[in-house]
């Protein structure tokens, strides 16, 4: 699961309205951007389509990873959106996505970077992971992905 601190509940959306890839890298912005007061949704949002440019954060089976570095941030930190419908994304497999995981770092975290992604892959490559999301309310998508429960076991 996720380290501690990198996903907090105010940076997650469920059935999120955004209708194409634009407005789900404007509303991963707006969410990444609730973390601190630094930096600013616009700024977070030039980075994500930045490195969208450079090629297709969509993965396979609905999910997308957008991420950059940004200068300006002591810490990683992510949002993630489940969409009320899916949208196209240029994923590796052609498929429209529904579940996107966003991911801001420092900009000199390459490791760290590198680690996150591929731990976010890992998780979003399991099937069973991604149907628990796409059926989860917000409380229970941070707990899926952080591993912490919010209610106690029955």
């Amino acid at each position: 699961m996720l380290p501690d601190g990198i996903l907090e509940r105010p940076s997650i959306s469920v059935a999120d309205p955004a209708s194409s890839k634009k407005r789900v890298l404007e509303q991963a912005a707006r969410l990444l951007a609730a973390a601190g007061p630094e930096p600013e949704a616009e700024q977070i949002f030039e980075r994500l389509l930045e490195r969208e440019r450079l090629g297709s954060t969509g993965l396979a089976g609905g999910v997308a990873l957008p991420h950059a570095r940004m200068p300006g941030i002591e810490a990683s930190h992510g949002a993630f959106l489940r969409l009320a419908d899916a949208v196209e994304f240029d994923a590796l497999d052609g498929q429209p996505v529904d579940l996107v995981f966003a991911l801001l770092v420092p900009e000199d975290a390459t490791e760290e970077h590198l680690q996150l992604l591929g731990r976010l892959a890992s998780m979003f490559n399991d099937p069973l992971l991604c149907e628990r999301l796409r059926d989860a309310e917000a409380e229970e998508a941070l707990a899926i992905l952080t591993g912490h429960s919010t209610t106690h076991a029955a």
